[in-house]
């Protein structure tokens, strides 16, 4: 089973690594994740372990999610979140899976949404160099010919355009663990993540593991 918890983003500092040299990383709070369920290949059509994150009050909960909670035996989550399997894994419901799961040294991937930046216009969305910036150019930040006259007289889908920018899923891959501090349930990472402090990510093992020679 690919080892994967739950956690929030708590911010970046630096550390010293070995040789000491100064090491910018990213804290993440990752567990205590309970195992709220186990599914099957017999009883729902595939494997998975699900599991849940940030201890909440039953009384902000439906009827429905205190229940789910009370059958597994375990505290009542706010977060809940699912991984398939391969059905060769040891855990059972009301296990707790932590942060001793993970080493010093290993390979991870993170998971999290990225900080919405609302609507941007393409000099800032994708680093568009733009026109020139004396007077009377008329032509500063935007992004120039879009279209065309005759055939096929519409925008090319795909377009470079000013949109949206942020707020959507990201993956980082092959993230190497500096320290991993199991008294707080914390995981230091090398190099930063998406999202804002407070954030969800998802902590697992990386699937891609790349090791680097030279």
């Amino acid at each position: 089973m690919n080892v994967a918890l739950l956690g929030k983003k708590i911010g970046m500092t630096q550390v010293f690594d070995d040789a000491n040299r100064l090491v910018p990383v990213t804290v993440i709070e990752a567990g205590p994740c309970p195992v709220t369920q186990v599914k099957s290949d017999e009883t729902d059509g595939y494997n998975a372990v699900q599991i849940g994150f940030r201890a909440q009050k039953a009384q902000r909960l439906s009827k429905a999610a205190r229940g789910h909670f009370e059958k597994a035996g375990v505290e009542t989550q706010s977060e809940l979140s699912e991984f398939r399997t391969n059905g060769d894994h040891e855990l059972n419901v009301g296990d707790v899976l932590t942060v001793e799961r993970f080493e010093a040294g290993q390979k991870i991937d993170v998971v999290g949404t990225s900080k919405g930046r609302g609507f941007q216009g393409v000099v800032k969305r994708y680093g568009f160099a733009g026109g020139p910036a004396s007077h009377g150019s008329m032509f500063h930040r935007r992004g120039g010919s879009y279209g065309m006259c005759q055939w096929p007289g519409h925008v090319i889908k795909g377009k470079k355009m000013p949109g949206h920018m942020g707020d959507v899923q990201r993956t980082v891959q092959n993230l190497t663990i500096v320290k991993v501090v199991p008294e707080k349930n914390l995981i230091l990472i090398k190099g930063s993540v998406p999202g804002s402090r407070g954030s969800l990510l998802t902590v697992r093992s990386a699937i891609k593991n790349k090791v680097r020679k030279g």
